[in-house]
């Protein structure tokens, strides 16, 4: 059997006991082993392994010795509770094993979990998984996660669901690192939350968020748009440092704003006024434009292009006064009026 979409999400988080095996295979190893790592916690708890009833056996050591997924499969351990047999770094050169080890299957012995590298519709040992009917396969894309992957990610950490802006944060910031590294901060977030009953905010993230050197005009607008004023000075020394002059800044600036009022101003309201915009966005970046057209407002939107405008005819005039402290200077002031 093969699932896909929501039916895996689902599945990884609270797997059926009773099937005889899951196969879990994609090209990021990082996503592979994540995703193994959950299904294996829900299926055995978290004493699992310490109460030896989670047993790991090397694709490699299998080849040379078959039966050791049998006695892994078959044996009966000193703990009750639900056991499982992992095979680690599975390959097609194991689908006669493997598909043996699931024809002897009966209930009662130890469930098998499966993991490989990327695999084709072709591919032998996904023929076996998807061709049993007690078997799972699952294939892990290189696909950003999933609001519904956040939520979760934030429920195991005990954080509560925080408001749509920090979510549309989240949302963004899964999408750009690895899924490792979005795990370890969600963890720090959790680190640095405890003891507060404070909702989790732009902040919070950003405090715990991988700093990187390389940030580009977006990453700017979005300390501007998200009120973060005292983190601008920062971003825009690590923006200069990489060639972007003021003027393309106040350029790029300027056309996100002008894209915001777009939305704002529809009739219908900011769910409306995305759907006008072209070239049309989608995704993440569509979420994250209706959340700051609506948090903004057409008034305000409007105030921020007068700012904009007035500092690129500064900028793009005689003016001896320094570019980079005058177009700072306007973004706070933006920063500012986003708080209020």
């Amino acid at each position: 059997m093969k699932l896909t979409g929501t039916a895996a999400t689902a599945y990884f988080r609270k797997p059926d006991p009773t099937h005889t095996g899951l196969l879990i295979f994609g090209a990021d190893p990082m996503r592979v082993a994540t995703k193994r790592q959950e299904a294996i916690a829900a299926l055995v708890g978290p004493q699992g392994e310490e109460e030896m009833r989670l047993t790991r056996i090397n694709a490699a050591d299998l080849r040379k010795d078959p039966a050791l997924l049998d006695d892994a499969i078959k044996a009966q351990g000193f703990f009750p509770g639900h056991r499982v047999a992992f095979v680690e770094d599975a390959a097609d050169g194991l689908s006669k094993i493997l598909d043996t080890a699931l024809s002897d299957w009966q209930p009662g012995d130890a469930q098998v979990v499966v993991t490989a590298g990327q695999l084709t519709a072709k591919s032998a040992l996904r023929k076996v998984f998807e061709g049993h009917r007690n078997a799972v396969a699952i294939g892990i894309y290189d696909d950003p996660p999933s609001m519904a992957d956040i939520e979760q990610a934030l429920a195991q950490a005990g954080i509560a669901p925080p408001e749509t802006d920090v979510m549309n944060m989240l949302l963004e910031l899964a999408g750009s690192l690895e899924p490792g590294d979005f795990r370890q901060t969600v963890e720090k977030v959790s680190l640095y939350k405890r003891g507060d009953d404070t909702p989790l905010s732009v902040a919070d993230v950003m405090a715990n968020a991988p700093q990187s050197a390389e940030v580009d005009i977006d990453d700017v607008l979005d300390v501007v748009t998200f009120g973060q004023a005292d983190q601008l000075g920062p971003v825009l020394r690590n923006l200069y440092a990489q060639g972007v002059t003021p003027v393309t800044l106040c350029i790029g600036a300027t056309r996100h704003f002008r894209r915001l009022h777009t939305v704002a101003s529809d009739p219908g309201g900011p769910g409306a006024g995305i759907g006008r915009l072209r070239p049309p966005v989608f995704g993440p970046r569509r979420d994250k434009i209706t959340s700051q057209a609506s948090r903004w407002g057409r008034d305000r939107l409007e105030r921020a292009l007068t700012a904009l405008t007035d500092v690129d005819l500064q900028l793009r005039s005689a003016n001896t006064a320094p570019q980079g402290a005058l177009m700072e200077r306007t973004l706070i002031r933006l920063a500012m009026m986003a708080r209020r």
